[in-house]
């Protein structure tokens, strides 16, 4: 299979993939309204085929907030061709995004930016969350910590060190980076991402005062932790209300 680099329509592709690219266009403009975003860069992608390689990804340089449906390049990894073409993607999602889909099978949908807080915390020497409330309780012992960062991540390398580094989670605090969340849908890698930036800010905050935490003995954050996992629908809804205050908005991202 080849990349195709125009731009298409909702005729152009069956409805299931069309739905996917609404998704996560309305995933771009949600980062861009939470301040997600970072200049033109950052990216977000999602698998189309059975075994990942094939897959979508923003366009290089199209800031969040402009990005629709119809922009999102399909790839597929082992398309040799792909870095070589005029609309070639980010070097660095190419190899990031393409080595931790084909590798990750969980990871339908790849969510990599560096929120404000989730990023400082990845700058400290000890980037865990700690169990300090309900939010910062939901990822416990649910995180992957990647300390051995190795740069601008545009080598095949480092994109397939950072796949192994996931293991079996879902979610990557990335040393010196910033961090990286996967979901089996758009819904549930936002939703997912929304609360960790949550946590992270409620951690910043905690820190800054240099007061001791007040952390939580391991059995009640784990309680905590599956407490959260036991609200089918919930990423679900919220997505939908994101969508729909889009739609009151800015409908555009459908296009």
């Amino acid at each position: 299979m080849t990349t195709v680099t125009s731009r298409v329509t909702g005729k152009d592709c069956d409805a299931e993939e069309w739905q996917l690219r609404v998704d996560l266009a309305a995933m771009f403009r949600l980062a861009a309204h939470f301040d997600w975003h970072e200049s033109i860069a950052n990216h977000f992608s999602a698998a189309v085929s059975g075994d990942g390689k094939t897959f979508l990804l923003n366009p290089r340089w199209q800031h969040f907030a402009t990005i629709r449906a119809s922009d999102l390049l399909l790839l597929n990894f082992d398309d040799p061709d792909v870095m070589q073409r005029e609309d070639a993607p980010d070097p660095s999602a190419w190899c990031i995004h393409g080595n931790i889909h084909a590798n990750v099978r969980h990871a339908r949908v790849l969510l990599h930016c560096h929120p404000d807080y989730a990023t400082a915390l990845c700058g400290l020497k000890d980037p865990t969350m700690k169990p300090i409330d309900q939010n910062t309780g939901r990822f416990f012992n649910r995180l992957a910590i990647d300390l051995g960062y190795g740069g601008f991540g545009d080598e095949m390398e480092e994109g397939l060190r950072l796949a192994k580094a996931f293991g079996n989670h879902s979610i990557m605090m990335m040393g010196n980076h910033g961090v990286s969340v996967t979901g089996n849908t758009v819904a549930e890698a936002f939703d997912t991402l929304y609360y960790l930036e949550r946590a992270a800010k409620t951690m910043v905050l905690a820190y800054s005062t240099g007061e001791p935490l007040s952390i939580m003995d391991d059995e009640l954050a784990e309680q905590v932790a599956q407490s959260w996992e036991s609200y089918p629908g919930m990423s679900e809804a919220h997505f939908a209300s994101m969508k729909a205050m889009l739609d009151r908005t800015d409908p555009s991202y459908r296009e």
